[in-house]
Order: structure tokens, then C-alpha cells, then sequence
């Protein structure tokens, strides 16, 4: 093959790899600690598009039954898979395997601790710990008032990281009328954080 048509070639290839690349779908990796707030993880995890692998701690099941009377496998249809938070062999514990964002939500104050200091013993912290070294974007919804000045501690540690600390708490400039209403009110904000659609913003009307 002549050497232009070996470069036209190449090209072409490269370009057939950036449009996959910027038409696939987005990959979420969601976590849900025991924090109570299981309805915010629930409603996000519905709400959220794109490709979705959600990690559930043993104790965000049981919560997760106690507060909304649900079993993990009601939220298998809205996910690719759903890993114990016990599989350290699972695929997002090597940063080799990318992601768009790691989204924990609710995340306890006792996870938030352990990703602060660096600890890795389960698959969410060692899931968070990747997103760190490799840079990619973590979004830690913490469910917990008040915060001990340790809590505040860590929040700042992860904030200069580059990690977005989004205490659960929902908008109110929406009239929520329910408190489904309040709830998607939340995952609307972390959506929009994310860069996905999640409905209108505060007076938007008055930018037409």
C-alpha cells in the first residue's frame, strides 16, 4: 500500500475510535454506604442514564430494607451489575478499568474517614482510592449532621484533592410538594454535577 494510503488508512481508524469514544454511553460507578438516606442512592441510582455498576456495603442493605423496604435485587434492572462490597477482585479495584465518575451516595462519615486516610479495605474504598491516583471524578454525597471537626477535617483533605463533597441536602427553591419531589430535587443537582440532564434551574425561565 502506497505510504498516503497507509496514512488515509490510519486516520480513518483513528477518527472510527474518537466518534465511538464520544458517542458511548457514559459509565457511572455508584456506591451506597449504611448512611441512612437509602432513598437518595435509590432514587439516583433510577434516575442516573448511562452505563451503571453499583457497589452495596453490607450495611446499605440492611439499611437500605429498614428505610425503604427494599432488597437489593429491586435495583438490579436499573444497573449493569451490582458487587459486594466485600469483591476486592472486582474489576473497578484496578484503575485499568475507567469510569466518568464514582458517585457514593449516601456516604457515611466513617467511609469518608477511610478514603481520607488512604485505607482500602473493601471494594468502595478501594474503588476510591483508584479514582484518586488515576484522577478520575468522585462526587461523595455525605449523609451525617452534625460533622465533628474530624469529619470537616476530612472533607477539606478530599476537597484539595479534587474530590466534590456534596452533603445530602436537598433544594427547596423547586416547591417540592412530596418528599419523592424532595429527593429528585437532590439527584437532579448531582446529575447536573455530572453533566446530565436533570431538568430546569432556578428561575431558568428568566434566560430565554
Amino acid at each position: 500500500m502506497p505510504p498516503a494510503r497507509r496514512r488515509s488508512a490510519r486516520s480513518t481508524r483513528a477518527g472510527g475510535a474518537a466518534r465511538r469514544r464520544a458517542t458511548r454511553a457514559r459509565r457511572y460507578l455508584i456506591a451506597m454506604t449504611g448512611a441512612s438516606g437509602s432513598i437518595h442512592g435509590v432514587d439516583f441510582v433510577r434516575r442516573c442514564p448511562g452505563e451503571k455498576y453499583l457497589i452495596l456495603s453490607d450495611w446499605a442493605r440492611q439499611v437500605l430494607h429498614s428505610e425503604t423496604g427494599l432488597k437489593p435485587s429491586a435495583l438490579e434492572p436499573h444497573v449493569k451489575r451490582v458487587f459486594a462490597d466485600s469483591d476486592l477482585a472486582a474489576p473497578f479495584s484496578s484503575g485499568s478499568n475507567r469510569y466518568d465518575a464514582l458517585v457514593v451516595i449516601p456516604c457515611s462519615v466513617s467511609t469518608l474517614a477511610k478514603i481520607a486516610v488512604g485505607i482500602a479495605d473493601t471494594l468502595i474504598t478501594r474503588a476510591a482510592q483508584v479514582a484518586l491516583k488515576e484522577r478520575m471524578r468522585m462526587v461523595l454525597c455525605v449523609r451525617e449532621t452534625p460533622l465533628s471537626s474530624i469529619a470537616l477535617e476530612n472533607c477539606l483533605k478530599l476537597s484539595r484533592e479534587g474530590v466534590v463533597i456534596m452533603p445530602i441536602s436537598p433544594p427547596w427553591y423547586t416547591a417540592p410538594h412530596s418528599l419523592d419531589d424532595l429527593v429528585a430535587g437532590f439527584s437532579g443537582k448531582v446529575l447536573a454535577l455530572l453533566g446530565e440532564r436533570s431538568g430546569g434551574g432556578w428561575r431558568e425561565s428568566d434566560l430565554e
